[in-house]
């Protein structure tokens, strides 16, 4: 069975279980939205729109559709991947900027709607590393011995928060939902340390201000600091997994942006055939990136039992992370 080194494991008291990542699912909008369309608003080729981004088009929330419906699609999607029941969900976990309501949140909602009656229900503030903390929680959730099944779900309807006139950030964001299944295993975690960091002091690089409801970025300043902090933390990931950037099969970065995801790759030296980029056809789904694009590498067949694969994130606060986790059932 492939396992992290008995170094890397965080220690736990006996007969506690580690926490394994088995099923994700994703949930987008139909309604779809090329290049065309915003770069005639914009007065911009669409293929400047291209070359900026890596996006094509996007998946955009209609009047009406909402967050946490989205979500509990994703989730349903993920737990019937994983051949677990609704009613054994210890804890909904969700990650969003975007909410329907400021009260009441998201996560009872959809633990209401996928009959998840009696778990606990916490949403989770942390811009687009929103689904990795919410992944770092239930893992320690599960390891602490306080639940045995633990959804983390990346939701965000970002499209509602653009100032459509802003060449800077009009094209970026898309809409989506994306869910992951922990649960309860011997043999080890197969969740490794993670890595969570912030720096506060950078917080007017990206912000969305409750008096004006429209998301404001320094572009290329965001760039420089995503490319350095998703290269160190990967670094930092996978050393404290004891591995090393060779042991890893598949990398899963944040979908911002195609241009960082290639410049960390290029950075670490990694294989693009490693290195998922399905920005292309989302965009930037801010916390539900990263389980979207999990769930896009599943989908594909990239993902098989034992895999270990690198989660990392960037987003407003600054706020930023990453972890080795390995995917599916333990491989005996």
């Amino acid at each position: 069975m492939r396992t992290f080194p008995q170094s890397a494991v965080t220690s736990r008291a006996p007969g506690l279980a580690g926490a394994a990542l088995v099923g994700v699912g994703m949930a987008v909008p139909e309604q779809v939205m090329t290049n065309a369309v915003i770069a005639e608003r914009l007065g911009v080729d669409e293929q400047w729109i291209w070359r900026r981004t890596g996006t094509s088009e996007r998946h955009v929330a209609a009047p009406g559709q909402r967050l946490d419906e989205f979500a509990a699609t994703a989730a349903l999607a993920a737990l019937a991947q994983a051949g677990i029941d609704a009613a054994d969900v210890d804890a909904v976990l969700v990650g969003t900027t975007s909410a329907e309501e400021m009260s009441p949140h998201a996560a009872p909602l959809v633990a209401a709607d996928i009959g998840a009656s009696s778990a606990a229900a916490i949403d989770i503030g942390a811009a687009c590393t929103g689904f990795l903390s919410g992944l770092v929680m239930g893992a320690g959730m599960i390891e602490s011995g306080r639940a045995r099944t633990v959804l983390a779900i990346g939701a965000d309807v970002l499209s509602r928060y653009l100032d459509r006139d802003d060449p800077h950030s009009a094209m970026l964001f898309g809409d989506g939902a994306g869910a992951a299944v922990l649960t309860a295993v011997d043999g080890g975690s197969r969740v490794g340390p993670a890595v969570l960091s912030s720096d506060g002091q950078r917080r007017q690089l990206i912000r969305l201000a409750r008096d004006e409801l429209l998301i404001r970025m320094d572009g290329p300043t965001v760039y420089r600091h995503a490319v350095r902090l998703m290269t160190e933390v990967t670094e930092q990931a996978v050393r404290r997994a004891g591995l090393t950037v060779a042991d890893i099969d598949l990398f899963v970065y944040h979908q911002a942006n195609s241009r960082i995801i290639h410049a960390v790759g290029q950075k670490l030296r990694l294989d693009p055939a490693r290195v998922v980029d399905v920005v292309g056809s989302f965009a930037n789904t801010s916390a539900a990136s990263l389980p979207i694009a999990l769930a896009a590498a599943e989908r594909d067949g990239r993902l098989h039992d034992g895999d270990r694969v690198l989660l990392a994130a960037f987003g407003a606060g600054l706020v930023w992370g990453g972890v080795v986790v390995m995917w599916g059932q333990p491989v005996r």
